[in-house]
């Protein structure tokens, strides 16, 4: 059995605080739209979650195995506050009660839209690096 990797006092406080910028840049574009309907709100979330995917998968490709804080502080902090799991499930959740249809169609659009815009980042990043082999493995991924 490997050993558990050592958390690290400076790559978690690069964490909180990207996380803490991600997550106010996420309110920042929710909040003009919490007042109006649920549509808006879905919409910005998605919006949210595929650019944030996009934005990924470039700092993963550019950074790889390099520079653990600022990829800790970028990746999982900034990018994983910016971006959210839990929102986007509950939102399709309290869909479905009205609009089955639609709650699926969100949930799928979500996932495809998601996983093509962190396969288009991992390109761009790619190309920005000149292609370094490996620089994208999956492992990387914050």
């Amino acid at each position: 059995m490997p050993a558990r990797p050592r958390i690290r006092a400076d790559v978690l406080l690069a964490v909180m605080a990207g996380g803490a910028i991600g997550a106010g840049l996420r309110a920042l574009l929710l909040l003009p739209v919490a007042g109006g309907g649920r549509t808006e709100v879905i919409a910005v979330t998605l919006v949210e979650n595929v650019v944030g995917s996009l934005v990924l998968g470039i700092v993963v490709a550019l950074l790889g195995d390099r520079r653990p804080r600022l990829r800790a502080f970028a990746g999982t902090g900034v990018l994983g506050g910016f971006t959210t799991y839990s929102t986007f499930a509950v939102q399709t959740v309290q869909l479905t009660a009205d609009a089955a249809a639609a709650a699926v169609l969100l949930a799928l659009a979500s996932l495809l839209l998601g996983l093509l815009a962190a396969l288009g980042g991992l390109v761009i990043g790619r190309r920005l690096t000149g292609g370094r082999p490996g620089s994208d493995a999956p492992r990387e991924a914050e």
